[in-house]
């Protein structure tokens, strides 16, 4: 049964995909992806973490289809990866269902081949089947077949004029192979598999950290007052830097690119440096026993002013970051700025918790990495090439409209509608028509394997 729904499902992938662009099929694909996993284990789609990873990967399947951005269809594979994990085992860490749910892809077959105990009705099968006798009979009837087809070619014109007219070109080796991939696949993914050590060492291990062993006063107290007086340092040098930075952004003009962006790469390059050293001098301090030492309030009140500071000096370069999006509109490298600005507040706090709730370092991981999947789902989910340009047209102080002609053509008729109502160079207005006619092009001649929301918007558009 297993086998006969692989086959099917290799048929359908190749109908999907040979040959074709992702659009629709993505979509199609997370249907029968989902449909499979549910089919062969009902119980665990039940969870609510596998019915939350089903809506997730099945949302950015849709997302493709309306944004059919690199970015959606990277996120889609995650949450491939991700789901396929959690069928492997529903309890792992986010990090851990990956690389579960590569794993499964890529070796499941593998591993499921290596590892079973082949049923004793199944081995007596096998015993009694007669593997030479089969290939006897499969072999020496076509072999001789051949010769004699060979030879009767050259005894009989009309015989060798009905051969020559047999066209085996229908037969594509290509589609064979691909159809063959697609087999695979779904044989690995319908029984997910898991790499146990790994998978067995993370549902092991919580999230506390506890003491390693006996409480050594003298040497803790040593290494409290070295950590008292490098976050002390710490902290009176980002107070410094961060009042002459507040005393700049208030009496300086700042409103040129070439300023706005120095203040804004330098804030980050600073921001990188301070928060990487400190995390790690913080981790090192609260890595084991000190945790558990009484008099660590200073210490600990330390940590927490420094992590306080360095969300001010986020909000800080966000600012910055924001008046250099107002005048100058959005760029994908301003956005990777206001990322990684949360990305880093998530850091921070996790910090803090950490170190308030004597939590370890596989606690950090863990929950970093939930949110940097979780910061990926939801960029994927917006169309930045159509974001950034409908932005930049409307508010941006100075555009920069050769960015946006360089972007993708998910903001072709955003582009062709603002010359139609403004005055744009002769240059730009022949990029932009190029850019336009071209995309029309490419929707227009997709298969219906490849078709995005774009496809409905042209029709609609010129009425097909």
């Amino acid at each position: 049964m297993k086998t006969i729904i692989s086959i099917i499902a290799a048929l359908l992938f190749s109908t999907l995909f040979y040959g074709q662009n992702i659009g629709l099929n993505l979509s199609v694909f997370s249907v029968i992806t989902i449909g499979l996993l549910i089919f062969q284990h009902p119980k665990i789609a039940r969870l609510k973490s596998a019915i939350v990873f089903i809506v997730v990967y099945f949302t950015t399947a849709i997302v493709v289809y309306f944004n059919h951005s690199a970015l959606a269809i990277f996120a889609n594979c995650v949450a491939f990866f991700t789901l396929i994990g959690t069928f492997s085992e529903s309890r792992s860490s986010i990090y851990i269902r990956w690389l579960n749910g590569i794993y499964t892809t890529i070796a499941a077959y593998f591993q499921r081949r290596s590892d079973s105990t082949i049923d004793q009705e199944q081995q007596n099968w096998k015993k009694n089947r007669d593997y030479l006798q089969l290939a006897k009979l499969i072999g020496i009837p076509l072999m001789v077949s051949i010769v004699f087809i060979l030879m009767y070619k050259n005894g009989n014109p009309i015989f060798n004029g009905f051969i020559e007219k047999i066209n085996f070109e229908f037969i594509n080796f290509q589609w064979f192979l691909f159809s063959l991939l697609g087999f695979f696949l779904f044989n690995n993914i319908i029984n997910p598999v898991q790499i146990h050590p790994a998978t067995t060492k993370d549902l092991q291990t919580d999230n506390q950290l506890h003491p390693t062993g006996p409480l050594l006063l003298d040497q803790l107290k040593k290494e409290q007052q070295l950590g008292i007086l490098l976050m002390a340092l710490l902290n009176i040098l980002l107070i410094f830097y961060s009042i002459t930075d507040i005393y700049y952004l208030l009496n300086n003009d700042i409103t040129s690119a070439s300023a706005l962006s120095s203040q804004v790469h330098s804030g980050i390059n600073t921001l990188i440096a301070s928060i990487i050293v400190a995390i790690l001098i913080i981790l090192y301090f609260f890595r084991g026993n000190l945790n558990f030492y009484q008099d660590n309030v200073l210490l600990k009140n330390l940590s927490y002013t420094w992590i306080f500071l360095n969300i001010g000096l986020v909000v800080l370069i966000a600012i910055k970051n924001t008046e250099y999006v107002v005048v100058y509109g959005f760029t994908y490298k301003r956005i990777g700025v206001f990322t990684y600005l949360f990305l880093t507040l998530a850091g921070l706090i996790t910090t803090f918790l950490k170190v308030r709730n004597v939590r370890n370092l596989w606690f950090l991981f863990r929950i970093n990495t939930q949110v940097a999947f979780a910061i990926l789902m939801v960029s994927s989910c917006i169309d930045w090439d159509h974001a950034i340009t409908n932005y930049n047209l409307k508010h941006a102080e100075n555009l920069d409209l050769n960015y946006l002609i360089d972007l993708t053509d998910n903001n072709a008729i955003l582009l062709q509608d603002y010359t139609a109502e403004h005055r744009v160079s002769s240059n730009q207005q022949q990029r932009i028509h190029d850019k336009y006619i071209g995309f029309i092009d490419r929707v227009s001649e997709r298969n219906w394997q490849e078709w995005t929301y774009d496809n409905i918007l042209i029709n609609k558009k010129f009425d097909r």
